[in-house]
Formats: structure tokens, sequence, C-alpha cells
């Protein structure tokens, strides 16, 4: 089912019969600027700057924040592009059953998957900490802060669209929808369930998951937890979903979206548990262990510099120091080599 992209949307269980119409293109520019792309460029910008400032904390630097994003960003429009493509095959084929490579890079026609993106970006990122030798867990405790971010902000490109609503409602918060001129059906917003869902979620984790933090990734179990639980509920009332083929379970589709989503949430659930019973203590942090050495490193460049410092051991292990001995004092002159007093000398 699909919405009319010219047509009022309003919410009348909350509003009456108040409505607005936004037109899907900001800029009719083109194949157009739309407010689906805009929202999205929002929602990264506004992520790589809160994560900006809380990559410190992790034992991350902005320089490695942002060269990861360099990287990351265009292989998760790819990867979301793919998966979309890959379970809406039949949009892609033509009359004789050829693949059409135009449409299927026609990303300006609309066609992305979240879980797509989020794939290929922890792909990236696996990759882009071992050859810059930084942990993975951390990088991915602050990169899927960004994720919460973007995926708030970029909801409403739906909402715009007309888009990733849900089945009929008579809750006081649907939304109405035109699918004709003259037809109008009320709805879940779901695209508004999955922002919300997505701010919570971040909020969880800046406040508090962050604060309790005792193993690198735990941020990043958290999220795919919290995020695959949430995308597994609201993808059931969704009417747009990508289903597995033509699989079926009790004559039912398999929705995608929800058979990822509880693998996921299964598998980050017993992550969590697991890593938490065999990390009880966050001193094995990567940043509380990049700290240690950042001091020990300041410190013996100071010691250097007073030049109290002198050649190592051969003998000791690496990292210690030999360190001069205090001076011993002059030995107490010997009996006969002591001077008679005053006192003492002969008389004749």
């Amino acid at each position: 089912m699909h919405a009319l992209q010219d047509m009022p949307i309003s919410f009348p269980g909350l509003f009456g019969d108040w409505s607005i119409n936004p037109d899907p293109k900001l800029l009719d520019i083109g194949n157009g600027v739309y407010w689906y792309g805009v929202l999205i460029c929002l929602g990264v910008i506004l992520a790589i700057l809160f994560c900006g400032k809380q990559a410190p904390k992790y034992g991350i630097t902005e320089d490695n924040l942002y060269e990861l994003v360099l990287w990351a960003l265009p292989f998760s429009l790819i990867g979301a592009r793919i998966y979309y493509v890959v379970f809406y095959l039949d949009l892609y084929l033509d009359a004789d059953g050829n693949f059409d490579w135009g449409r299927a890079v026609a990303i300006w026609d609309g066609g992305l998957a979240i879980y797509g993106a989020i794939i290929a970006a922890v792909i990236v990122l696996i990759i882009f900490c071992k050859l810059k030798k930084l942990s993975i867990g951390a990088m991915m405790d602050v990169g899927v802060m960004g994720l919460f971010i973007g995926q708030a902000v970029g909801r409403w490109g739906n909402f715009f669209n007309r888009e990733a609503f849900g089945t009929e409602t008579t809750l006081p918060w649907r939304m109405q929808l035109w699918i004709s001129p003259t037809t109008s059906i009320e709805v879940h917003p779901t695209f508004l369930y999955e922002s919300l869902w997505n701010l919570i979620g971040l909020l969880l984790v800046w406040l508090v998951v962050s604060k309790l933090r005792s193993f690198d990734g735990e941020n990043a179990c958290f999220y795919f937890a919290w995020y695959a639980f949430g995308r597994f509920w609201i993808e059931g009332l969704r009417t747009d979903s990508l289903y597995l083929f033509d699989w079926t379970i009790g004559g039912e589709p398999i929705r995608v979206s929800q058979a990822l989503s509880l693998v996921i949430f299964i598998a980050a659930v017993a992550v969590l548990v697991i890593k938490r019973s065999r990390h009880p203590d966050p001193e094995n942090l990567f940043v509380t262990r990049r700290r240690m050495a950042e001091a020990v490193e300041q410190s013996e460049k100071f010691l250097a510099e007073q030049g109290e410092l002198t050649d190592k051991d051969p003998t000791l292990p690496e990292g210690d120091f030999l360190f001069p001995s205090p001076a011993e004092p002059d030995p107490p002159p010997r009996a006969e080599e002591q001077q008679p007093s005053a006192g003492e000398e002969e008389t004749h």
C-alpha cells in the first residue's frame, strides 16, 4: 500500500482538522533535492559532532573518528543499496528476467535498507581498527551513539515521503494519509516509533550504559540488543516490509528485518552477559590502558629531561631503568694519620 505524496498529512486524534502538506522535495533541481536525503545528511553531521566529543572518553582521538567516517560513509551507502536490491530483486529484473543495472544503481529513486548500511559500516570499522591498531570494541562503543542519532533524525525523511507507515489503527496518535484523492487511511506512524526508540536508546547509552562499562564493546552490545528488540515489534506493524524470498512460517511470509532482528538480539544479549561476567573490572578498558601508557611515557620523558636517567641496564626488562647510587661518605682517617692535638705535644 502506497500513500500519495502530494496529499496532506494529519493526526486527527491529536490535532483535529489541522494538517500539513510538505513536498518530499526541498529543491526541484535535477532529480530533486529530497528532504529524506537532507535529513540523513543532517543526522550524519550531528552524529559526527557528538561522537567527536565523546571519542576521547573511549581512548579514540577525533582524527581517528573522522578518518573512519570518510571510509565508512560511502561503503555504508553501497551496503544499504545492495541489501535492498537483494531482497527486492524482482523490482530490478526486466521483462526477460535479466538484471537491470541502471535501475539498481538509481538510488535517487529510493531503496535503502538500514541493516545493509550497518553491516557495511561494521566491516569497514573492523578493517580500519586492525590497520590503525585501535580497539574494535572501543570504536564501536563510540560509533553506535552516532547510529542512534542518525537513525533518530533520518527516520523523519519517511514522514515527508509518506512511507514506512504501519497498519490501520484507532489510537489517539494515529496518522492520516491519502491512498487516492478520495480515500484516506489512519495508520501507525511507525517512522515516529522508531525515531523515538532510537532517541531513548541514545540517552540510555550516553547517561547510563557508558558510565557502567566494564569491557570494550558494551555500548555496542546494548545498541544491537536495543535496536533489534525495537525493530522487531515495529517491523511487525509496517506494511512495506522486505520479505525473505518466498519462505513462510505457518503460512505467513518471513519479514527479513524481523528474522535478522531476532538473531541479532539473541547474539547481543548473550555476548553482553558473557563479557560482563568475564570482565567485571573496567581496568582493562582500552581508554584506561591507553591513559596509563601515556602517563608512563610522560613520566619517563620528564625524568629524561631532568637528566636523572642513565643508560638502560641490559639485565633489566624493557621499561626498567638504573638510577645512580647515592655517593658514599669518605672513610674516617687512620689512626697513624691523625695529627696530635696541641695539648698532647711532647715536652723536653
